[in-house]
């Protein structure tokens, strides 16, 4: 699949995006076992978190999740600059900063999608955190704010940052509306504008860029990638991850990984139990990051069903998961006889 394409290899080729309450380290290391080579993200983490609260708790991580960046909230360069050599102790390869949540409650701490407004601030912050860390620091984007919908806005706002050293941005290729629309529909309203992207790897061909947004089958990144450096997906990922196990082999030219969905279900489990004794960490706050393994499979519904059941809770992992796979089997025989829709 690589000569499908033609573009060198990067380190932000395929990546998942990072995803408030969703990609942390749990679901992080779900990931991992599916593809080896994806670049993973945290979910964002704001500096005033890792200055005044728990550092261990936001920035824990396995040491399996490499290659995994840290997304900063923040603008304030020298906050910023604390918290991506924190980042960097802790063993992150990526310091990212997030110039594209639209939320109200980002807004109120002057960061997020409003950033773009400010990218002389921006190229501050850059260059603060690579002041302070070897590692790379990349900025994640909107191709515009609100009904600015000029191609030259997003232009002028990736000129100014890369002059600060960033060579790596990762755009999100719709506008964020900071008023009006909730995160949701800032993810689905504002229309997709694939070109703009396009046309910003062409005016800085120099640059890394990575495209973001509505991404969805392996042919969509194929044909991303015959024009940009990298694409990252979200939710769809999130939802239906299966089809990471094929990234290494079409998009990085490594052997075909010898999975099966049973495996990696024990795999998390006894992921689990090492969380259970170490942390404390409940199995249920593990377990919801796996849901979609079994997405479209026969019986995939009920074995959904098994380990998000709020009683099974007292129930040691291993116990859920031979339930489960007793609801998978007892679907799929059911489907095999009615139909695809189990009538």
């Amino acid at each position: 699949m690589i000569g499908e394409y033609n573009q060198p290899s990067s380190g932000w080729r395929l990546s998942v995006a990072p995803m408030l309450d969703w990609t942390d380290k749990h679901c992080r290391y779900f990931h991992r076992l599916l593809t080896r080579r994806a670049r993973l993200y945290t979910e964002m983490v704001t500096t005033g978190a890792l200055m005044h609260g728990s550092v261990r708790r936001h920035l824990r991580m396995d040491a399996q999740e490499h290659p995994v960046a840290l997304q900063l909230g923040g603008s304030e360069p020298r906050e910023l600059a604390v918290a991506a050599r924190l980042g960097e102790a802790w063993g992150y390869d990526e310091i990212n900063l997030n110039c594209g949540c639209p939320s109200e409650r980002v807004q109120r701490g002057a960061f997020g999608a409003c950033l773009m407004a400010e990218p002389n601030l921006v190229a501050d912050g850059v260059k603060a955190m690579r002041d302070a860390v070897r590692i790379p620091v990349t900025v994640k984007h909107r191709i515009g704010i609100d009904r600015v919908e000029s191609y030259d806005f997003v232009r002028d706002f990736v000129g100014c940052v890369s002059e600060a050293g960033c060579s790596v941005f990762i755009v999100h290729a719709r506008n964020a509306w900071l008023q009006g629309l909730s995160p949701k529909e800032n993810r689905e309203v504002p229309p997709l504008r694939y070109e703009l992207v396009y046309r910003l790897k062409q005016d800085f061909p120099h640059l890394t860029i990575v495209i973001n947004g509505g991404i969805q089958t392996h042919a969509a990144i194929v044909t991303h990638l015959g024009h940009v450096d990298g694409a990252m997906l979200g939710r769809q990922a999130y939802y239906d991850p299966w089809p990471m196990t094929t990234w290494d082999a079409d998009f990085y030219g490594e052997p075909p990984q010898p999975l099966t969905r049973e495996a990696v279900e024990e795999a998390m489990v006894a992921y689990m139990e090492q969380e259970a004794r170490e942390d404390g960490t409940p199995w249920y706050a593990i377990a919801r990051h796996m849901l979609g393994l079994y997405h479209g499979q026969r019986g995939g519904r009920l074995w959904r069903q098994v380990w998000s059941d709020h009683r099974l809770k007292p129930l040691p992992p291993r116990e859920v998961m031979r339930m489960a796979r007793a609801a998978l089997a007892r679907g799929g025989v059911a489907q095999g006889i009615n139909g695809p829709a189990g009538r």
